[in-house]
């Protein structure tokens, strides 16, 4: 089932009418008028439609529109959710590996790449490595976007220097308030701390650099994480990436992981925060809101929804410094994925014959193409399974919901309470006001805490 009947009311006064929403087309439409609740433009088709990579139907990979380099999966720090915390590691990379991967990338990269990210671990743990390959890349294709991800602990104003004029962006992982729940603070070191505003400063004027932080169970206000931002900086734009609830990819994850009795409090504070304006430099809330709008506006089919992450894509490939092709730059060569196959997807030197048996595509799944929540969330992590792939389901699921209520707000003026499909209660009960909810077969409900927000 696709389909589902949304039950809806006015903010701040009483019930409205019942919407009509179908995920495989994103048509919305007003239950008892048969009418599109907005005016569509054209519907469109994407140009090509994501494979449905599987273990039994592997997606193929060709020349790179996104490269991902694996430096390797040292770090520093230890962070209590990290996705590589218990992934197993390959040998370190070395400089000396550096001029046999460029001399070979002509053999498999048949067009200039328009991205390339470099990863870790830490990466600047790799500095003597990252330095002459970011050279030798930028050399090769002038006019790729270079990209780097740091906890900021290494950085230094020669460093920053060097990263400001390679042409690099810059995140910064941290998360604001709830930092302490993930790890260690650099910002609590006097040094540490002037390096990263030191970069900030060269390159926030150039929109190159963001904070991206994570939200958790102990960390649940996107509003909090951008006034601590803003704090940090002085700066009222500053840019704040992800911001997303954080997948389980271990028990660390799992711990932080949405309990059921916390799930609907969670989505109250996060709907409130995003209506009200408190979380819109935060790219986790303000990009999906208006991309799932855009979804229903421009009634985009959902074969045409592609993997959070994107690594399903033919042309996004994570590699390491050997030329192995990885499932993501979060595995390594040695490690298995949980469905038993290596992470190890194949190497560059056979391009043709890299196969993505690691990963599930969303459509693959029992529970995605019937989630009324499919356009916000895309499957969440593609390789997790069991367990963890159900914690993360959970976390993805409450934290695209209120996203999906804020955007038919945005078209409708309407907001979404109940859900009728083939979902489980809670899920159903968007806010949590089960007692006025279940009236809903029987009589319109009364009025709804839901506020009026001021123009």
């Amino acid at each position: 089932m696709s389909t589902f009947v949304i039950h809806t009311v006015t903010p701040g006064g009483p019930a409205g009418p019942t919407l009509r929403y179908d995920n495989q087309t994103s048509e919305l439409t007003n239950l008892q008028t048969g009418q599109s609740v907005v005016r569509s433009i054209a519907a469109v088709q994407p140009a090509s439609q994501p494979f449905a990579t599987s273990k039994d139907t592997p997606a193929r990979k060709d020349s790179p529109r996104v490269l991902k380099i694996s430096l390797g999966l040292s770090c520093n720090y230890e962070c209590e959710y990290c996705s590589q915390r218990f992934v197993p590691r390959a040998a370190e990379t070395n400089p000396n590996e550096v001029h046999a991967f460029v001399a070979g990338l002509d053999g498999w990269v048949t067009m200039p790449p328009e991205r390339i990210e470099f990863w870790g671990g830490e990466p600047l743990v790799y500095i003597k490595t990252l330095r002459p390959l970011a050279h030798a890349l930028r050399r090769k294709y002038p006019g790729a976007g270079f990209s780097v991800i740091t906890n900021g602990s290494l950085l230094n104003a020669d460093l920053n220097q060097w990263l400001d004029d390679m042409g690099f962006s810059v995140g910064i992982s941290h998360d604001g308030p709830g930092q302490h729940v993930r790890g260690p603070d650099p910002l609590d070191d006097p040094e540490k701390r002037a390096a990263i505003l030191d970069l900030y400063r060269r390159l926030a004027p150039k929109r190159r650099v963001s904070f991206n932080a994570m939200l958790n169970r102990a960390n649940i206000s996107r509003a909090a994480i951008q006034q601590f931002f803003t704090d940090l900086t002085g700066d009222l734009d500053v840019m704040i990436a992800e911001g997303a609830f954080v997948d389980a990819y271990d028990p660390g994850g799992l711990a932080l992981s949405l309990p059921s009795d916390e799930a609907q409090a969670f989505r109250r504070t996060a709907f409130q925060e995003i209506r009200q304006g408190k979380a819109d430099r935060v790219s986790g809330a303000r990009d999906r809101v208006a991309s799932f709008v855009n979804s229903i506006r421009l009634q985009r089919p959902a074969s045409s929804v592609a993997q959070k992450c994107g690594m399903d894509h033919t042309d996004s490939i994570a590699v390491d410094l050997r030329g192995n092709v990885l499932t993501c730059q979060n595995v390594s060569a040695q490690s298995i994925a949980p469905n038993g196959e290596s992470h190890r997807i194949g190497h560059v030197s056979d391009l043709a014959s890299v196969a993505l048996r690691t990963s599930t595509h969303w459509s693959k799944r029992e529970d995605c193409p019937k989630c009324p929540v499919l356009h916000i969330c895309k499957g969440a992590c593609m390789f997790l399974e069991g367990s963890l792939w159900e914690a993360s389901c959970n976390n993805a699921y409450s934290d695209a919901l209120p996203i999906f209520a804020a955007g038919i707000e945005f078209l409708s003026g309407l907001v979404p309470v109940y859900i009728e499909g083939d979902l489980p209660e809670l899920r159903k009960d968007v806010f949590g006001f089960s007692e006025q909810v279940k009236p809903y077969r029987e009589r319109p409900p009364r009025v709804f805490p839901i506020p009026v927000v001021a123009a």
